[in-house]
């Protein structure tokens, strides 16, 4: 049957990653999660103590970058150097937005993205990928939930390493990084005209995963038989 290319897009907290790869695993797919390459990109940057915006594009285009899918994780290799460990800090999602709204920076990233991408089976997650990395996925998703529920997500993530975080400094990130990704001249966080659109505010890690299979045999039945 076809491998389908799967687009899931939506804000931060959404679940977008821990969704793409329980549904990756289900179906047996390639799991690309593009945020982490930016999360990369703005982990180099900041290490390098780069803050002008032609710089960052700079090192972006110079970045030998490979992503390897694992069971659980997808690593990011960069010059050699696995720092999939270093991109989740509080520092590095406190500067994500900034770096990845930089043109020459997402132009770098889509094209490593869509050579990844062109032989479907696999599912995509990001901010753009049914509107500028995969216009043309067979299946795109906008998966969102409330503000207050999507911190509570991200609190529970980011308290096991950083205990010195409150709720309220969590909820304020996650609007404060709505807004930007939202609001970015490039590629802005936005639904596509043709996703449909999965509030999972109410559904478990596996259940967002069973509904986006549900509307993946709707449109092409049998896919996954």
């Amino acid at each position: 049957m076809k491998k389908l290319s799967i687009a899931i897009d939506g804000p931060a907290g959404a679940g977008k990653s821990s969704v793409s790869k329980i549904l990756a695993a289900r179906l047996g797919y390639a799991y690309l999660d593009t945020g982490a390459m930016y999360r990369a990109v703005t982990y180099e940057a900041l290490e390098r103590k780069l803050e002008r915006p032609e710089d960052i594009v700079s090192m972006t285009e110079k970045l030998d970058m490979e992503v390897k899918p694992d069971k659980d994780v997808m690593h990011v290799i960069v010059d050699g150097k696995d720092v999939t460990p270093y991109i989740r800090t509080p520092e590095v999602s406190g500067h994500v937005s900034e770096v990845s709204a930089i043109g020459g920076v997402r132009t770098a990233m889509v094209a490593i993205q869509r050579k990844q991408a062109e032989k479907g089976g696999i599912v995509l997650d990001g901010r753009d990928i049914g509107t500028t990395v995969l216009p043309k996925a067979d299946v795109k998703i906008f998966l969102t939930a409330s503000v207050h529920t999507r911190a509570v997500r991200r609190f529970k993530e980011l308290t096991e390493g950083h205990p010195e975080m409150t709720m309220e400094d969590v909820e304020k990130e996650i609007s404060r990084r709505d807004y930007l990704d939202s609001h970015r001249d490039i590629s802005p966080l936005k639904q596509a005209e043709d996703a449909v659109l999965l509030d999972n505010g109410d559904l478990t890690l596996e259940g967002t995963a069973e509904a986006i299979i549900h509307i993946c045999r709707s449109r092409f039945p049998g896919f996954d038989a």
